[in-house]
């Protein structure tokens, strides 16, 4: 045997080099409860299924992610003919495309390498899609200036979030930066925080006043922080996500208030902009309402928010397009960030393209303009009676209880678990609700996520359910859900 093979030999001999004693710890602690283990085991029965494995049901209804397409709902034709146009330029001389929808395709594949989108774009994406957004940002803010400059496109709102949390964190020890969430959250934020190893800090919404935030919960929770981290950051999700609820003008005046007098860097995470349902209910964006708190606010408080093509009325979250904007941002900081975003050269030019017609969408005057909003106007329809549907159905079923589901697209009610059914959970290794949302997956085929996955208060059970489904579909799930409830309850009583 000669050296070489003696080295290899030595080397299989000890197995992998990498395992995971020795991986990044940092990546061990993410957990991303939206596909956790539930949405594996659903991935599984749906193979058993199609290999003729009998159960109690024959499909597997995943209401676990907002992912509407996924759902059922239909694509806005207006997007895709201008993607079609701009994936497959020859179609421009077909004509029956829409004038307007050329116009579209052409004038972003003028601004792409090549005339192509398959060419890698500027880092920090399109310059004139840049404009399109900022003047979007103008005309939805009732006429605050937005700067193009300050705009920076990104692969979904997600990897925005992460870029600018990677800015913000440093410092060991009880000088490492914090981080307020809201629980319940959407993983991404632990997820990242944990990657990072940043400190999370948690506030709690109120469940009993719909899911509300209260500076003095925001106080609390700060204060508790100092004593062992650096809190820098308060995200804030609106439109709530797992919650549905949809933050007041006065509420966001109080926590930019708050983020002032604690010096703290706001976060606001607005891709559910367009999906609000509740009357007396209104989108009020962060940034809208510090300009019109006057400067003593709107020159100070730094801010990024994000907006994303994969929710409201498109819900095109494969396309990954979304945008951020950054304002009163240091301007060396500001150069630091598009270093950082040229590392990965661009975000997907396709998903570009896509948020260019969401910001900029077909005028009255064009012959597009009656479809795309007869269009919009029946998906957010739809989504606001499914809302009203979910939380009427859910209060009719003894031991669940569900607030208004106002905006955003999922409900997350509370449900009353037996204790012979905790200690079940437990004996198994199991958390409670986990334990409810699995037994649910095996018995009626219905994925959800547990509230354990989005955090909650000690003691309380939740699961997070999507809306999306078509409206017959969705009444079979809630069906099947109460069902399930009850005959569960019977089962541990």
């Amino acid at each position: 045997m000669n050296t070489d093979d003696q080295n290899h030999t030595a080397v299989r001999g000890r197995g992998k080099l990498l395992t995971l004693d020795n991986m990044n710890p940092k990546v061990k602690r993410v957990e991303y409860a939206v596909r956790g283990p539930i949405v594996q085991r659903a991935v599984q029965i749906e193979k058993e299924l199609r290999e003729g494995v009998k159960k109690p049901f024959t499909e597997v209804i995943k209401a676990n992610i907002g992912d509407a397409h996924a759902m059922g709902q239909k694509p806005i034709t207006f997007l895709r003919q201008v993607l079609a146009l701009c994936s497959y330029p020859e179609l421009l001389k077909d004509n029956q495309f829409p004038e307007d929808a050329k116009k579209r395709a052409q004038r972003i594949l003028e601004a792409c390498g090549g005339h192509s989108i398959g060419a890698y774009s500027a880092s920090q994406g399109i310059e004139c899609i840049r404009h399109d957004v900022a003047h979007f940002i103008e005309k939805r803010d009732g006429g605050i200036p937005s700067n193009p400059d300050n705009i920076y496109l990104s692969t979904g709102a997600s990897d925005a979030i992460v870029t600018i949390l990677k800015l913000l964190v440093s410092g060991e020890g009880r000088d490492r930066t914090g981080v307020m969430i809201s629980i319940p959250q959407y993983p991404l934020y632990s997820a990242a925080l944990a990657e990072l190893d940043a400190v999370q800090i948690s506030y709690y919404l109120d469940e009993d006043k719909c899911w509300s935030l209260d500076v003095k919960e925001l106080r609390r929770a700060l204060y508790a922080a100092r004593q062992h981290c650096n809190p820098r950051v308060l995200c804030i999700i609106n439109p709530g996500n797992p919650t549905g609820q949809v933050q007041s003008r006065q509420c966001i005046e109080d926590v930019i208030r708050f983020a002032k007098e604690e010096n703290l860097f706001l976060m606001a995470d607005e891709v559910y902009q367009d999906n609000v349902y509740a009357e007396g209910c209104q989108f009020h964006s962060f940034k809208k309402v510090l300009f019109e708190m006057g400067p003593e606010y709107s020159s100070k408080v730094e801010m990024a928010s994000f907006h994303s093509t994969s929710k409201c009325y498109m819900g095109e979250c494969g396309f990954r397009g979304g945008y951020m904007e950054v304002i009163n941002m240091d301007p060396e900081v500001k150069a630091q960030l598009t270093k950082l975003v040229s590392v990965r050269l661009c975000p997907p030019v396709p998903g570009q393209a896509l948020l260019d017609l969401v910001v900029n969408p077909p005028q009255p005057d064009e012959p597009s303009y009656a479809t795309f909003m007869k269009e919009r106007t029946a998906v957010l329809a739809a989504l606001a009676e499914k809302a009203k549907l979910t939380e009427q159905i859910f209060n009719t079923v003894p031991g669940i209880t569900c607030n208004p589901v106002q905006g955003a697209m999922y409900t997350f009610p509370r449900i009353s678990l037996p204790q012979k059914a905790i200690d079940k959970a437990k004996e198994e290794g199991q958390v409670p609700d986990m334990f409810y949302c699995m037994k649910l997956l095996e018995e009626e085929g219905i994925c959800l996520v547990p509230g354990s996955g989005f955090g909650q208060r000690e003691g309380t059970f939740h699961f997070r359910m999507t809306i999306l489904p078509p409206t017959e579909k969705l009444k079979l799930v809630l069906k099947k859900i109460k069902d399930f409830h009850l005959r569960f309850t019977k089962e541990f009583s």
